[in-house]
């Protein structure tokens, strides 16, 4: 009988670390959705007159497809570089082709 309640003891602090490690887990996976886990470059050439690609777009996004896209665009006179919200994948600003592409590829996307 001795045995019987030692187990039984042993079992209810299993189950009480068990549901604590679900609740915990539970928080993590929730509170991962704001860390940016979806990252995606697109490196092109915006002038002809400028050689090679080295003006670039990037996404920065979490889980939920927020976050924003920066942009550097590179000239003979300078590089410029814009900053965009991202909300659900899109944005309230226009957004050009390779920020299109750049948060494309952040999700995941194939090139054709």
């Amino acid at each position: 009988e001795g045995l019987v309640l030692s187990y039984k003891e042993t079992l209810n602090h299993h189950q009480k670390n068990l549901a604590e490690f679900g609740k915990i887990l539970k928080d993590l996976v929730e509170g991962q959705k704001f860390n940016i886990q979806k990252i995606g470059l697109v490196r092109f050439n915006p002038f002809r007159e400028a050689g090679g690609n080295m003006s670039f777009s990037l996404a920065l996004l979490d889980g939920k497809d927020n976050g924003i896209v920066v942009s550097s665009l590179h000239g003979r006179e300078g590089t410029r570089i814009y900053a965009k919200n991202i909300e659900k994948g899109g944005s309230q600003y226009r957004l050009t082709d390779e920020e299109k592409q750049a948060i494309a590829r952040s999700k995941g996307a194939r090139e054709p």
